[in-house]
């Protein structure tokens, strides 16, 4: 008899602590008028976004598994731009599947939505930007660009921005969307190595064949030209007030690039002065008529 009624009184308080659970559960929290979520509709989102997680970490482990470290990092950070979109996409079939009312969600917040988006519209362009580099790789660290004519070497590459640092250690940040809207420069797309030049006039009467000979001799006497075969000089122009010629050579590391052309500028000019070949300066007459 005894046994029987214990097992009742256990019965009971079962059942009671089962009815605290669902009444605890089932309470509703209303957001606004027309909004209204219960304890078990938030445990079933934040499972939900667990799990979605879960399943997130493990496809980026299967995807990047083989990739190369730097082609690791750039879809890194790509992916974790899209993941923010998966979990709201999760979050509002969640949140329908559950009873809630997506289209009041959406509606009363559309104003802010819209405010938001009218405000952040520069940072999404810098964002899809950011994608488009990553994904078409126009751009790697150690690249020398120019834009808007600025020119620097690639230091890091985000989502948002490019840095990168100018001749004179000067820390450039470029917006990402800078990219679509102008002409990017790539020095060294392909490869380390440009083709830099000076420009210089001599004056008429001048012997055209040995200023070419002492373009050649400067510019292959300065230790940071390459291949000596490929320096070349070109008779550009036959100018107002001088004969025009231009002085084309290798150079291994066109970031600086100002150093060697001025080393080449200060040997041309010995070289002229001690072969006294004249480099004119534009001379105007002046005509005064009498009436």
């Amino acid at each position: 008899m005894n046994q029987e009624l214990k097992k009742i009184e256990n019965t009971i308080t079962k059942s009671t602590f089962w009815e605290d659970i669902k009444t605890f559960l089932n309470q509703h929290m209303d957001i606004g008028k027309d909004i209204s979520i219960s304890v078990k509709d938030i445990l079933i989102i934040i499972t939900v976004i667990f799990l979605t997680t879960l399943v997130l970490r493990l496809l980026l482990r299967l995807i990047t598994k083989r990739l190369p470290e730097d082609d690791k990092a750039k879809f890194n950070v790509v992916f974790g731009y899209f993941r923010w979109l998966i979990y709201i996409i999760i979050s509002l079939i969640t949140l329908d599947s559950v009873g809630v009312n997506v289209t009041t969600v959406f509606a009363a917040s559309a104003a802010l939505l819209i405010g938001i988006g009218l405000a952040l519209q520069t940072l999404f362009q810098d964002i899809i930007s950011g994608v488009f580099i990553l994904i078409d790789q126009s751009v790697h660290v150690g690249d020398i660009i120019e834009i808007n004519g600025k020119v620097g070497r690639v230091e890091e590459i985000k989502l948002r921005t490019t840095r990168a640092v100018t001749v004179d250690n000067r820390v450039l940040i470029i917006p990402n969307h800078l990219y679509l809207e102008n002409s990017l420069y790539n020095w060294t797309q392909n490869g380390a190595t440009t083709r830099e030049s000076v420009t210089v006039g001599v004056a008429y009467g001048s012997d055209v064949q040995l200023v070419k000979k002492l373009l050649l001799q400067a510019a292959n006497s300065n230790q940071e030209v390459l291949d000596h075969q490929d320096t070349s000089v070109q008779f550009t122009d036959f100018g107002d007030s001088s004969l025009n010629f231009k002085v084309v050579f290798t150079l291994g590391d066109s970031f600086n690039a100002n150093g060697p052309k001025s080393d080449i500028r200060f040997e041309i000019d010995r070289l002229f002065r001690e072969h006294n070949i004249s480099i004119p300066f534009p001379q105007r007459g002046i005509h005064i008529i009498q009436k």
